[in-house]
């Protein structure tokens, strides 16, 4: 199976608010952590693992709210 090139890793929207989440498409960066590859937005200020489904940030993500596990969906 090929590993994806990109994901899609959507930010919930704020609690309560009932805003739209927001999408963010993360590229491989080549690097490596003992949890898998790396993944990084074009701008390389949101930087993930993505296991299963799910993308773990690296240290804390741009926007609303700090979230420790986000959906991450493989493009074509």
């Amino acid at each position: 199976m090929d590993t994806p090139r990109r994901y899609a890793v959507t930010f919930p929207g704020p609690p309560g608010g009932h805003g739209p989440p927001q999408v963010v498409i993360v590229y491989p960066t080549g690097d490596l952590t003992p949890a898998g590859a790396v993944y990084a937005d074009e701008a390389g200020t949101l930087r993930v693992v993505i296991e299963g489904g799910a993308a773990r940030p690296l240290a804390a993500p741009p926007g609303p709210g700090h979230h420790t596990c986000l959906h991450a969906l493989p493009l074509p």
